[in-house]
């Protein structure tokens, strides 16, 4: 059978799905293990997250991983991806960066336990809760997966919960702008940062977000104290996308270039429900994939929620994968 050590880990479950003329019938099922408990295991499959009783379970065991990147490779992104998410207040233990922006977004206010801590694992949580109690919000850690499996189990031997699980997503720049239909770049972005696909109004990228992108961004993530302005703005090469139709904001995105200049980071990337299937999204990563080309980077990435079935349809349509996936977990209330 599995244990904690398996989380993170691709395994095959075969289950009972019921009984026929006195004999078990079984399915099996593929993906990855991310919560296991007395009770019940969870598993992140090609359909989405399954979650099975362990009463059912038949047979379960772990197999090859399909391509994975190398621990290096899930290190370089994770920290593009924390340069273009910059939290206000930060920390270290260790290799271990401590990050928090008044509860602004999980990303920002996590732990990412990624190098050397400097000292063992238990003392290494121990530290975590101490420094976020002293800054008065519960303690966060992010733990890729599978890198930062043996955290996840010191977390689950001291009861931690997890947030859904999410996809890091990556795709070659240049995949992005291959589209037939794509926004015409002539080159690169027009001049004023306009650009305009023959069918549809312009893509316009700014380099710093308007009072309106802010209103949308706000309503996507539940306000918008100071830090999530600082999180926003605080990278040196940002852009700022918004799609306007007589006068109306019809769409937004950002875009980043972190990771010495090769990661273009996407992300607040929404359309207003009146406008939604019109291929805004598209056009809108499109353009400010346009501008990362221009700026040297070579690939994209993205975080998006497994659960988001949307989201992460469009994305693939676009030629996303799921480079590796993560686990926000939930220190227990004190």
């Amino acid at each position: 059978m599995l244990r904690q050590q398996d989380v993170g880990h691709r395994i095959v479950v075969r289950r009972i799905v019921g009984i026929r003329e006195g004999r078990p019938l079984f399915s099996d099922a593929l993906g990855e293990l991310v919560e296991l408990s007395e009770t019940h295991l969870t598993i992140a499959t090609a359909q989405g997250r399954l979650r099975v009783p362990v009463a059912e379970v038949h047979r379960a065991k772990r197999v090859p991983p399909t391509r994975r990147p190398t621990a290096s490779a899930v290190v370089e992104l994770e920290l593009a991806a924390d340069e273009a998410w910059p939290a206000p207040v930060r920390g270290r233990l260790g290799d271990w960066l401590l990050r928090s922006a008044d509860g602004w977004t999980g990303r920002a206010n996590s732990a990412l336990p990624v190098g050397d801590p400097d000292r063992p694992l238990p003392a290494a949580v121990d530290a975590i809760e101490r420094w976020y109690a002293g800054h008065g919000q519960p303690a966060m850690v992010n733990t890729p997966l599978p890198l930062a499996v043996p955290v996840g189990a010191e977390l689950d031997a001291r009861g931690w919960t997890a947030r859904p699980l999410t996809l890091v997503q990556t795709v070659p720049v240049a995949t992005l702008l291959s589209d037939p239909h794509r926004v015409s770049q002539e080159g690169g972005p027009a001049p004023g940062g306009a650009d305009r696909d023959a069918d549809g109004p312009a893509v316009v990228l700014d380099v710093a977000p308007s009072e309106e992108w802010l209103a949308v961004a706000a309503g996507r993530k539940g306000g918008l104290p100071d830090s999530a302005r600082h999180i926003l703005t605080a990278v040196a090469r940002v852009r700022f996308a918004q799609v306007y139709a007589d006068g109306t904001l019809l769409a937004t995105g950002r875009g980043t270039v972190t990771g010495q200049g090769r990661w273009l980071g996407l992300s607040l990337i929404e359309v207003t429900p009146s406008a939604r299937r019109q291929g805004l999204a598209a056009r809108v990563v499109r353009a400010l994939a346009a501008w990362g080309a221009a700026e040297g980077a070579t690939h994209a990435f993205l975080q998006v929620e497994q659960r988001n079935t949307g989201a992460v349809a469009l994305y693939r349509k676009l030629g996303f994968t799921t480079h590796h996936t993560y686990l926000t977990r939930v220190a227990p209330p004190g």
